[in-house]
């Protein structure tokens, strides 16, 4: 199983995940409210290779216009986009 990250890692993940863009940090936001307390070292590397993306580039796969390629084509970056993508909860 891979390891959780500790407080201090977490909270250098958070600085390094702060957006230009609104619909970005909503995303990151949403992210870190629902898995904060479960993100595992192998998704916080999958969220900063994501995080050095252009703002534009980041939201194409946010929205799922677009799919991970090339280098951004790895597991964990797949694990992260998943969890970041899935509707929001509704409140019925």
């Amino acid at each position: 199983m891979d390891a959780l990250l500790d407080a201090r890692e977490l909270g250098r993940l958070k600085w390094r995940c702060r957006r230009g863009l609104l619909e970005n940090d909503l995303f990151v936001e949403r992210f870190f409210r629902e898995h904060e307390e479960t993100i595992t070292t192998r998704q916080a590397a999958g969220l900063a290779a994501l995080m050095d993306l252009p703002d534009n580039d980041l939201l194409d796969l946010l929205l799922a216009r677009t799919e991970p390629h090339g280098e951004l084509d790895r597991p964990e970056v797949h694990e992260v986009l998943a969890l970041m993508r899935r509707p929001r909860p509704t409140d019925d």
